[in-house]
């Protein structure tokens, strides 16, 4: 019997329980999968303290895996067994050795692509492109603010950024990501913890700000990510690692900006199969052509998920974390 990580309460990694657990035969539009290499997000970990919304206590946590299909239900015309497949998005439950999945969410893996990099790219990646080239449209005239650059999604921004023209600055909390982002082609890392990042940023373009500030760690940055973003600038919110910003309250905003702020999501994005499958195939494009250049800072046992999580909190991990089936 395949085994996975259940979540019966809401609290610290120790509530990731690794146990067997039973898996129906495929319904109607669903595949069997046997999960080979699954990709670690920062939202399981909200998922697991209860911070962000989800489904009902048990379940089993994870949005991202590659994988093999190994069963078919009725109506599934897209793939057959044997396929190698990833899916970027819910239904939760990828911590786990084998899972249902609908057809409609999954894409193919292209040959080059092993299942390791796309277990590490998918989400981060198809983020990355909704970030660049939907939510703005990012250019070689734009200047772009990423918080958090030496995560795993944040550094795909970077390369992204760069690839497409962009001036970027990027915030990170330590010397040694400092490099890393220097390595990627980030033009000005500013460490948070020695300097007032808006400060520096509009020091740094003579006080005009931004084009686009995208904020994934929320309460403790977004104040200034607002501060720091051109007059005629965007703001996208697109994760709170530390917690709810305040709410913007639009009509009180100086009556000489008119900034827009987003929230942008990629299951907004990928709701519909065609758009979902268009971005991972430009994704794996950009990888293959070394646009995007995964690193992957740990790779561990699905079984050891609960180690995993305690890296990715302590904030000392560089790029994507990955967990391994047998």
């Amino acid at each position: 019997m395949p085994k996975a990580h259940v979540i019966k309460n809401f609290g610290g990694p120790e509530v990731l329980e690794w146990g067997e657990v039973e898996v129906a035969d495929p319904g109607p539009g669903e595949v069997r999968l046997r999960q080979r290499a699954v990709g670690m997000n920062m939202m399981e970990v909200g998922l697991r303290m209860g911070v962000y919304p989800g489904p009902p206590l048990p379940f089993i946590p994870g949005v991202e895996a590659a994988a093999e299909v190994i069963a078919l239900g009725e109506g599934v015309t897209d793939f057959k067994v044997g396929d190698r497949v990833g899916y970027a998005g819910p239904p939760v439950g990828s911590y786990a050795e084998e899972r249902n999945f609908p057809e409609s969410r999954l894409f193919s893996l292209p040959d080059d692509i092993t299942d390791v990099v796309a277990a590490a790219s998918m989400v981060k990646g198809i983020t990355a492109e909704c970030l660049m080239r939907l939510t703005y449209e990012v250019g070689p005239q734009t200047k772009v603010l990423i918080h958090a650059a030496a995560g795993a999604t944040g550094a795909m921004c970077v390369q992204l950024a760069k690839h497409l023209g962009a001036e970027v600055f990027g915030t990170v909390g330590s010397a040694e990501k400092v490099e890393f982002l220097k390595s990627l082609g980030c033009d000005h890392v500013i460490l948070y913890r020695d300097q007032n990042f808006a400060d520096a940023v509009l020091d740094l373009t003579e006080g005009e700000g931004v084009d686009l500030c995208l904020d994934s760690v929320g309460a403790e940055t977004f104040e200034d990510s607002v501060r720091c973003t051109h007059i005629l600038g965007t703001v996208g919110l697109f994760g709170v690692a530390s917690g709810q910003p305040e709410p913007v309250h639009l009509m009180l905003q100086d009556l000489e900006t008119a900034r827009k702020f987003v929230r942008p999501s990629i299951y907004a994005y990928t709701k519909a199969t065609e758009q979902l499958r268009a971005l991972a195939r430009q994704t794996f494009e950009d990888i293959s052509a070394g646009v995007l250049k995964p690193t992957i800072h740990a790779q561990l046992p699905l079984s050891e998920a609960p180690q995993l999580h305690s890296i990715i909190e302590s904030r000392a991990s560089i790029g994507s974390s990955v967990m391994l089936c047998d």
